[in-house]
């Protein structure tokens, strides 16, 4: 790289109106030749992570580190549907929000545009790399993407196959680039006015250090402590595997359930019945006082209630109301995604409105919360800030708007003085 990364990113942010200017035939195009590419240099993706995981385990990684890292064809697999699914979502560019006449002759419209250029950076999980590269192609933004140094030779085969793709059917080559230095963090960081948004997604302490060292708006979310709500009237023997489900289906990511609160009145049965259900899967319950009463388990410390275990733990902790419930979750959660499980749809109405989270689930795993499983191509990340956007971010968040105003000579000045009077009417 011969330029510095404020040079470039500039650059990229003069050139990123030929992508938000380009037809949603070209793009959905670029996009089925990416897919198409990927599909056909898969033995040598699965290669470059081989290397990459025999790295990461010689050096010590923890293994839910390298269950992210891991690109198998399952994971390879997972991103072309999300590509299928992008390319048959409509064009989220150039839509028609609002017509509006101010007059006569004079007409305010609202539509939707690109945010222009997306500083991307995430650890361990280079499958996020082709769900962002592609999400930011259909939706006319560049990226700047900064990947994690383990996944460092997948992320660079990645890469280069979705670019020289992408570039083959037209695409200005400025649509996508990889940043693969640690210290250019810092550079993105202090690229204000160059780079519209900040996506990063890691660990708590990441994205909160994204977030406390830069002036350019950042969206995501610090940490997923997810939690699921056992109500007195839950079906037992269909909800045990909604919780199982929520906490291991795949424990690292940040949708999967930390927490399990119980009502009093059913946790005797149900708590059993879980551990039934567990069969010979691992899980180290952490319980209060009240659980440890019932079923045999690990005493819970003060700290557990608020943590993002990522990891085979789940906090478990009687509450006497719904009531109860919910307030440990407005207190303890992370604001991502929190499910109920009851057969009372009042009870389920009231955790609905109270509990202040992105995603809320009734009778149903908390790993639905995705931008895939939404329907929506996939995501760049989950949100649980409430401007803009908010839970998994898909074409829509990654979407702003500008007004467009059509006259013919109109000026001010007779508004102004009251000669003349808006007459404002919605078309």
């Amino acid at each position: 790289m011969t330029k510095n990364l404020k040079e470039l990113a500039r650059d990229i942010k003069l050139f990123s109106v030929n992508l938000a200017s380009s037809a949603e035939s070209l793009r959905n195009e670029a996009l089925s030749a990416v897919k198409a590419a990927l599909w056909a240099d898969r033995e040598v993706i699965y290669n470059e992570n081989r290397i990459d995981l025999e790295a990461g385990s010689q050096s010590g990684l923890p293994d839910p580190i390298l269950k992210r890292l891991r690109f198998d064809e399952a994971k390879l697999q997972s991103v072309l549907d999300g590509i299928d699914e992008l390319i048959a979502l409509p064009d989220p560019l150039g839509r028609l929000l609002l017509r509006r006449e101010m007059d006569t002759d004079l007409t305010l419209e609202r539509i939707t545009c690109p945010i222009g250029v997306i500083g991307v950076i995430f650890e361990s999980r280079p499958d996020a790399l082709v769900q962002i590269a592609t999400l930011c192609l259909k939706s006319g933004n560049c990226a700047l993407m900064k990947g994690g140094s383990e996944a460092m030779h997948t992320n660079r085969i990645l890469y280069r196959i979705i670019f020289e793709a992408a570039c083959s059917c037209g695409i200005d080559p400025h649509f996508l680039t990889l940043l693969e230095s640690r210290s250019q963090i810092d550079e993105l960081l202090d690229c204000e006015g160059s780079i519209d948004l900040l996506i990063p997604r890691g660990s708590n302490e990441f994205v909160s250090y994204i977030m406390d060292h830069t002036k350019i708006p950042v969206m995501g979310h610090a940490s997923g402590v997810c939690h699921v709500y056992v109500g007195p009237s839950a079906n037992v023997s269909q909800m045990v595997p909604v919780v199982l489900d929520s906490k291991l289906q795949y424990v690292v990511v940040c949708n999967a359930a930390e927490t399990l609160l119980v009502h009093e009145s059913i946790a005797p049965v149900f708590l059993p019945a879980l551990l039934e259900g567990l069969g010979d899967q691992e899980l180290e319950i952490r319980g209060d006082v009240k659980a440890a009463q019932i079923i045999p388990c690990t005493p819970a410390a003060d700290e557990d209630f608020g943590s993002e275990f990522a990891d085979r733990i789940l906090a478990v902790k009687i509450v006497s109301s719904t009531k109860e419930a919910i307030d440990h979750i407005n207190r303890y959660g992370s604001a991502h995604t929190d499910a109920i499980l009851t057969e009372d749809p009042a009870e389920a109405a009231t955790f609905f409105s109270l509990v202040d989270s992105a995603s809320v689930m009734h009778n149903c795993s908390t790993r639905f919360a995705d931008g895939f499983r939404y329907g929506f191509g996939a995501e760049v990340g989950i949100s649980t800030g409430k401007l803009h956007a908010r839970g998994p971010v898909g074409l829509e968040g990654l979407t702003t708007y500008k007004y467009l105003v059509h006259g013919k000579g109109q000026i001010v000045a007779p508004y102004s003085s009251g000669k003349k009077k808006f007459h404002f009417r919605d078309l």
